[in-house]
């Protein structure tokens, strides 16, 4: 569809970006009431919520409206996964400018779908606001069929800690990006559109994980908030994470030792957890490291000694994944 949001009016908009969507089985009533129906039959409903601003999370000259859509999809409903649930439904709630194209939304709804799809969920509704810079509001649900949530606060001392997924290759690829290219596209494509483990989640619930998180802030970052509501230490084994060459490649080409990126990238929304010491685990599964007893205050060591590098993202500092 040509011309541009204000031209097409809200309810044309609302329209057109409503006719792009498909449905589940657990969405009782989709969009077009003043509210959405999705089915809970474990009777609690998991959900999160988030916020990505043109300019902070996201830029349209790096990344297309598809790849915006899927990127903001998938960084909630990875949330709905790592508390062992499984995501059902997404809400938008979308700011635009009135002269942006009708098309970079309808792109943005694509993406947003598609990686619904990828979870098992469905967009169900949500709201359009006009603005003066894009602003994407997701709010992501889940069931967690009849398994209790896995939260921060589980972690026992003697534990594994394990990860699956990808760390790293976010921020690699913002390395790359931040320099004017546009390869290796491997690394770029996992910053526009990160592919988190969904099915890992529950999986890890009905494995016994005691403690979890999506990586997005970084694996020293979220693995901290875990040390802090369990009140233990948590110690890395930096050996145990494997860094692709081409990641070395790239560190070596823009003076960046990987690791940082590895152990501080986010937006890549792995799978962290620990783990009983008998836990049989998939082989999807890497074990880096243990949980300890807290020496002093809870927190995150790598190799034994505390990590005195920037540990992550922080919205309102300056460290910067």
């Amino acid at each position: 569809m040509k011309g541009t949001v204000g031209e097409l009016g809200e309810f044309g908009l609302i329209r057109e970006l409503t006719s792009r969507l498909t449905t589940t089985p657990a969405v009782r009533l989709g969009p077009g009431d003043d509210a959405a129906v999705v089915a809970a039959p474990d009777r609690r409903v998991v959900a999160s919520t988030d916020i990505l601003l043109e300019g902070r999370h996201f830029r349209r000259d790096w990344s297309t409206a598809y790849d915006v859509g899927r990127k903001a999809a998938a960084q909630n409903l990875a949330d709905i996964a790592a508390m062992g649930a499984v995501p059902t439904a997404l809400l938008l709630g979308l700011v635009v400018p009135a002269e942006l194209p009708v098309t970079w939304a309808s792109e943005l709804m694509d993406g947003l779908r598609d990686e619904c799809q990828v979870a098992g969920a469905a967009v169900v509704g949500g709201d359009v606001v006009r603005g003066d810079t894009i602003t994407i509001a997701i709010t992501a649900l889940g069931d967690l069929r009849n398994h209790e949530p896995v939260t921060r606060a589980g972690a026992q001392p003697g534990d594994v800690v394990a990860y699956t997924g990808w760390l790293g290759w976010s921020a690699a690829g913002l390395a790359v990006l931040s320099r004017g290219f546009r390869s290796p596209r491997a690394f770029v494509e996992a910053h526009r559109r990160p592919e988190p483990p969904y099915h890992a989640g529950p999986a890890a619930a009905g494995l016994g994980a005691t403690a979890m998180a999506d990586v997005s802030d970084g694996l020293i970052a979220d693995l901290g908030h875990i040390a802090e509501s369990s009140k233990v230490r948590i110690d890395v084994k930096s050996a145990s994470i494997d860094v692709p060459s081409q990641m070395n490649d790239i560190g070596q080409a823009v003076g960046v030792d990987p690791l940082q990126w590895v152990l501080t990238g986010g937006e890549d929304h792995a799978i962290v957890a620990t783990f009983p010491p008998d836990v049989q685990l998939p082989a999807r599964w890497k074990v880096i490291g243990e949980v300890l007893n807290p020496s002093a205050l809870p927190q995150v060591t790598v190799d034994g000694a505390p990590w005195t590098s920037k540990s992550g993202w922080d919205h309102f500092g300056e460290i910067e994944s």
